[in-house]
């Protein structure tokens, strides 16, 4: 049997954690989320994910750094980095930080379960 599909969250709300956390979970992913994104490429080379969710609001360093710092590392740089904000245009940072696609917060159940299947296959 193939091992879990990987999803990595970053989001300083523990509540949001949560939620992905309990949704992915029972959707059959192994999930690891983390309340910061400072050492993102220590973070995530501990993890290796299939896909990650990046927060524009992240104390220390913030999502777009974060997510340029990723995509500029060459073992990390094709993992999709899907940018999820509360912001009014977070399709416009997602873009600047280079993420592969965005999801508005809030989301519903099915939002997040479609955006994780259109990139990672279970």
């Amino acid at each position: 049997m193939d091992k879990n599909k990987r999803v990595f969250v970053f989001d300083d709300n523990p509540d949001i954690l949560e939620l992905c956390t309990i949704i992915l979970e029972d959707a059959g992913y192994d999930i690891k989320t983390s309340s910061t994104s400072n050492d993102i490429i220590d973070q995530v080379l501990s993890f290796t994910p299939d896909i990650i969710f990046m927060d524009n609001w992240l104390p220390d360093v913030g999502g777009i750094d974060a997510t340029k710092e990723l995509k500029r590392h060459e073992t990390l740089k094709n993992i999709p980095v899907i940018y999820f904000s509360a912001n009014n245009d977070v399709k416009a940072l997602a873009e600047e930080a280079g993420a592969d696609d965005y999801l508005s917060k809030p989301f519903d159940i099915q939002e997040l379960e479609d955006i994780v299947s259109k990139y990672v296959l279970l």
